[in-house]
């Protein structure tokens, strides 16, 4: 160990190695999809809505929650299939009639997909305990060894949407949580003459992560090098420190966002 505190700033200054706990990630994958043709589930009130409209816009969608489980896959060692489940809201524009303002309800579409990745493997059991405050601290659940699968989404694009008739078979198959039922009316309609169907653009990226102890060089603590301002009662004073926002008056052209544009194919492709 360094004799004194001067020997170990000047070992942290050259990149002294510490060891720390932190997520890994083994392995990741990411998808451009196009989702056609999905179900919109809606309440009894947007259902009716639906039934007698005489044209419906797709105005807007939104991930909700994503729902995922993730198994060892048979004969493959260390790899793993990741079931994911998306739950997303749809807002569509219902008219009831010609020249009419349209009524906005909202829906929800579901989504499967699955992915095998690269998780390593493990065969160790973790046990943890978290400090409560008013309370003793308690023992977490002892963990798996499965590593910890995450889903990065972008907000999706909405493309289309098309109205048909009924099919005979419109019931859920999945099991929607509570949170997500209660953003669309807290019931979905299973009566109806007409069905709706939306096609979505989602971009995603899934992950493997495992816990592991890794060995860096540490430079220096992080010590903040900025004041905290306090706030302030004037509102013209908090407004005097905004920038003026340029951009809102004259818009960036094409070659200005993007200068690999100028002249070129602009699709990230070489001569």
């Amino acid at each position: 160990m360094p004799d004194n505190v001067n020997e170990t700033a000047a070992a942290r200054t050259q990149g002294e190695p510490v060891c720390i706990d932190a997520r890994r990630v083994y392995d990741s994958c990411g998808d451009k999809d196009c989702l056609s043709d999905l179900p919109v589930y809606l309440s009894d009130a947007s259902q009716a809505l639906i039934d007698n409209a005489v044209n419906v816009r797709i105005r807007n969608a939104d991930v909700l929650n994503v729902m995922l489980d993730i198994e060892p896959v048979p004969f493959n060692r260390g790899f793993y299939s990741i079931d994911i489940t998306f739950f997303f809201s749809v807002t569509l524009d219902v008219y009831s009639s010609p020249n009419t303002a349209p009524q906005q309800v909202e829906g929800l579409c579901i989504s499967d997909k699955k992915v095998i990745l690269y998780g390593s493997e493990g065969n160790v059991r973790v046990f943890s305990s978290d400090m409560t405050a008013d309370d003793y601290d308690t023992q977490n659940t002892p963990a798996r060894s499965l590593p910890t699968a995450n889903v990065q989404v972008a907000k999706p694009i909405a493309l289309a949407v098309n109205v048909k008739g009924k099919k005979p078979c419109h019931k859920v198959c999945h099991k929607i949580p509570s949170a997500v039922l209660q953003q669309i009316g807290g019931n979905i309609s299973e009566r109806g003459e007409r069905v709706v169907l939306a096609t979505l653009g989602v971009f995603s990226i899934v992950q493997l992560l495992r816990n592991v102890q890794m060995l860096i060089p540490s430079y220096d603590f992080c010590i903040p090098e900025k004041r905290c301002e306090s706030s302030t009662d004037s509102p013209c004073e908090m407004f005097s420190r905004l920038d003026f926002p340029t951009n809102e008056f004259f818009p960036p052209n094409v070659v200005e966002n993007n200068p690999d544009n100028g002249g070129g194919c602009g699709c990230g492709c070489s001569d």
